[in-house]
């Protein structure tokens, strides 16, 4: 039991803090908050990874009530929600940016804490769909811990990374923090790829038995 518990906190440790493509938002956090007091972004930093982690919190245990609710299926969830990762991927790889996959308004805003930085920012469609699917995936209790412990950590990460994002900027500058990004991008291709087969295997296991 703690064995499954371990196993899956570390893999889904990894997974979340990918699919919140870090680097990405540490460059737009540090554009959005340009010019803005330490106090203030400390403040920003805090009211959206609460936003996030409260929003993930809900979509982690809202998979199987959703797809009962509208009728379909976990792997044809799977395999949407791991082509719209994919498109994701594809954006950050080629760009650096995932501003059209998550719809990214353009505009300024008072606050930007909730919106659009933890929403869409942080968590985008592709993320919503992703976690989504990999609550749903977990049954056991040490692996449903080990999951939300996760997603936790991968929050808290991105929080302190969020933190050192002066630092990360002065160290690595633009182009350092745009490879990372891409970088990043294309282990969600890998991890969209697998969402995909495996819903699309999934879906070919149910119709072969029935």
């Amino acid at each position: 039991m703690f064995e499954a518990f371990i196993s899956t906190y570390i893999s889904s440790t990894i997974r979340f803090l990918f699919l919140l493509a870090p680097f990405f938002v540490v460059t737009m956090f540090l554009a959005l908050t340009r010019g803005l007091p330490a106090a203030e972004k400390s403040s920003i930093i805090r009211r959206s990874t609460v936003s996030a982690l409260i929003l993930g919190l809900v979509l982690f245990f809202a998979g199987p009530l959703l797809f009962s609710a509208i009728g379909i299926t976990l792997n044809s969830f799977r395999i949407g929600a791991g082509s719209l990762l994919f498109l994701t991927a594809i954006s950050l790889v080629t760009s650096g940016t995932r501003n059209h996959a998550t719809g990214l308004p353009d505009e300024d805003r008072d606050d930007i804490a909730v919106v659009p930085l933890a929403i869409p920012v942080m968590i985008g469609p592709a993320t919503i769909g992703a976690i989504l699917v990999y609550g749903a995936e977990l049954n056991a209790v040490p692996e449903v811990a080990g999951g939300l412990l996760g997603l936790v950590s991968g929050l808290v990460i991105l929080a302190v990374l969020l933190h050192l994002s002066g630092y990360l900027e002065k160290a690595l500058g633009k182009t350092g923090l745009n490879i990372l990004s891409k970088i990043s991008g294309l282990i969600l291709s890998a991890m969209a790829a697998e969402i995909v087969l495996t819903g699309i295997a999934g879906f070919i296991a149910s119709t072969s038995a029935t």
